[in-house]
């Protein structure tokens, strides 16, 4: 009975790895990175305060959401 073992140290000697020829540069590596930044929350003024909240939710500050009060909050 032949058994065949992918733990075989001896197999895959020919298959090499790609690696880098030279190391990559800070100024390159931040050019690659350049559309990766955080952009700003967005946010909305309120209907009733007049602060500013974010969209689609209840303000913070007053409890009103779409013309009704969500939150009863102490003034």
């Amino acid at each position: 009975m032949i058994v065949v073992s992918n733990l075989d140290p001896g197999a895959g000697d020919d298959e090499l790895m790609a690696v880098p020829k030279r190391k990559t540069s800070k100024a390159r590596k931040r050019k690659r990175r350049a559309h990766l930044a955080l952009a700003t929350p967005a946010t909305s003024v309120c209907d009733r305060c007049g602060s500013n909240k974010v969209p689609h939710a209840v303000c913070e500050s007053c409890g009103f959401y779409r013309g009704r009060d969500v939150l009863a909050l102490d003034a």
